[in-house]
């Protein structure tokens, strides 16, 4: 009996650490939530606006007048997939939803750039060689590691490595609910738009500075996207975790003060006895 209770007493104290990491990964990822929130409320308007004002450059360009390489085929049938997913665990379904999506969209023999660990080490046991991997590059989101990023998908579209390359990555909807999304990054394909905008001090040179601005920004809305997803899923599976300990706890408590009351009963039972033994001899 004493060696249960010993069992028992240090089963909770196990998981009332385990619930005090997983509220305080809980608080941290909400927290995270909220700060990208506010990065994405900034972000999404100004996409929004950036592609008007391509879609208004590509109006502008002549049947006579060379296209943006960047906006044409480039002759390859392969089709890339940029995936962006997470760096570290306990995130729920997210890195299992965008790692499925991905391998589905390869499944033909297309290439892949992998983003986050969990997409590079999950291709890899699949014996999957990405062409390029950013393992803990957008933890914490930045202009430069989206720049990085596109950079690189533009010089392996400009190679041929891949005539299309499909972007991966979860949209942030609420703090309960995210969608996986996959959209095509390259070639640029945003609709043309007559507009009256005037151009200087031409328009190829301001397609050439203004497209690989516009993939930048893209991947960056996307990283952003991604991680605010990301953090609410983790901070959903936190909270869980946390709840599902709580009722573990109060489980294990209760046995705890049960098996203490039968071994003082016990306790007693055998002192009674020995009394009246003694008073019977």
């Amino acid at each position: 009996m004493a060696g249960r209770i010993r069992a028992i007493k240090s089963r909770i104290g196990n998981i009332e650490n385990i619930a005090q990491i997983t509220k305080a990964m809980h608080t941290i990822a909400m927290t995270k939530v909220m700060r990208m929130k506010r990065r994405l409320k900034q972000s999404r308007p100004f996409i929004s606006s950036l592609e008007e004002f391509i879609a208004d450059l590509l109006g502008q360009v002549g049947p006579e007048m060379e296209r943006d390489p960047l906006t044409v085929g480039n002759g390859s049938n392969e089709v890339g997939v940029l995936v962006l997913n997470a760096d570290r665990g306990l995130c729920g379904r997210y890195k299992a939803d965008l790692n499925r999506r991905a391998a589905e969209l390869i499944s033909g023999g297309g290439k892949l750039l992998a983003g986050g660990e969990k997409s590079r080490a999950f291709f890899v046991r699949q014996g999957i060689e990405p062409l390029r991997s950013y393992s803990y590059l957008y933890d914490t989101p930045s202009w430069d590691a989206a720049s990085a990023i596109a950079e690189d998908a533009i010089e392996l579209y400009l190679d041929g490595e891949y005539g299309r390359l499909v972007l991966v990555y979860m949209r942030f909807v609420s703090d309960l609910s995210q969608r996986l999304v996959v959209e095509d990054l390259l070639p640029v394909g945003l609709e043309p738009r007559t507009s009256d905008i005037l151009i200087e001090p031409d328009l190829p040179a301001l397609l050439a500075a203004a497209i690989p601005f516009y993939l930048r920004a893209k991947v960056y809305a996307a990283i952003l996207e991604t991680k605010a997803s990301e953090d609410a899923i983790r901070r959903q599976a936190m909270k869980s975790a946390t709840d599902n300990a709580e009722e573990l706890l109060k489980g294990l408590t209760r046995a705890y003060n049960k098996a203490r009351q039968q071994a003082i009963t016990r306790e007693i039972a055998d002192i009674i006895g020995g009394a009246e033994a003694l008073r019977g001899g």
